[in-house]
């Protein structure tokens, strides 16, 4: 086999592997197409099951819908466009502020909590229903009319109880109360004329009789200052 045997089947060589790389070619691009086509195929259905779905849906709300209304909607999206933004704007800060105030409100929640189990443990709730007995027995057992004379004469109820709660007031009557702790009715002695006058010669039953006297005096003699009035309703005074 001479040089040009040779040269001749390097070359052909060549144009074989050339060859080879052009039908690889070739083949990939047939591969390529048939997938180009299938998926034009799948879309193709799909797009045909999506207009007959639309058909259908539309065909539902046709009845209620014009064939000016969407074009109308369209404008009015147009025309409001800013005050969609707007309200996106709005949107947006709401949804800003809900995020900086819920930790704050779940901390306020689990406080409340903690106060009112504070409350319950200290039987504020407990003092609130038995409260709300002693209202439900002055309802049961008082009328209005004596809830109308125990506004009337409030003031005067407050006054007395004002006097009764005065240190030297609320001393005399721990006294009597102790003083009357300490009789004995069941041994009380039967006194005679002659035995009780004995009695009062006795310094203390002297200072005693003159306690009332002087009490029964001034009580007499006592002109008590007018109470005020709380103001009634505006139908209830006169012009």
């Amino acid at each position: 086999m001479n040089a040009t045997d040779t040269d001749l089947a390097a070359r052909l060589d060549a144009l074989d592997r050339k060859l080879d790389l052009v039908l690889a070619e070739a083949e990939e691009v047939r591969r390529l197409r048939r997938e180009v086509e299938e998926l034009k195929e799948d879309f193709s259905r799909i797009g045909k099951d999506l207009f007959r779905t639309a058909v259908n849906e539309l065909e539902e709300v046709a009845p209620f819908v014009q064939g000016g209304d969407i074009a109308e909607l369209a404008k009015r999206l147009l025309r409001n466009v800013n005050t969609l933004n707007e309200l996106l704007v709005q949107l947006e800060s709401a949804r800003e502020f809900l995020q900086d105030a819920t930790p704050l409100a779940r901390e306020l929640f689990h406080d409340g909590l903690a106060k009112m189990d504070e409350f319950d443990r200290k039987g504020y709730f407990a003092m609130g229903r038995e409260f709300g007995r002693a209202l439900e027995n002055v309802a049961a057992n008082f009328t209005v009319e004596d809830v109308r004379l125990l506004s009337d004469n409030l003031v005067a109820i407050l006054t007395t109880v004002k006097n009764l709660t005065q240190p030297e007031m609320l001393q005399a009557i721990n006294n009597a109360v102790e003083v009357y702790k300490k009789i004995d009715f069941d041994s009380v002695e039967e006194f005679s004329l002659w035995h009780a006058f004995k009695e009062v010669n006795k310094p203390e039953m002297r200072r005693g009789l003159g306690f009332l006297i002087v009490f029964l005096r001034n009580l007499s003699a006592h002109t008590p200052a007018p109470v005020p009035r709380l103001a009634g309703p505006a139908s209830d005074t006169k012009p």
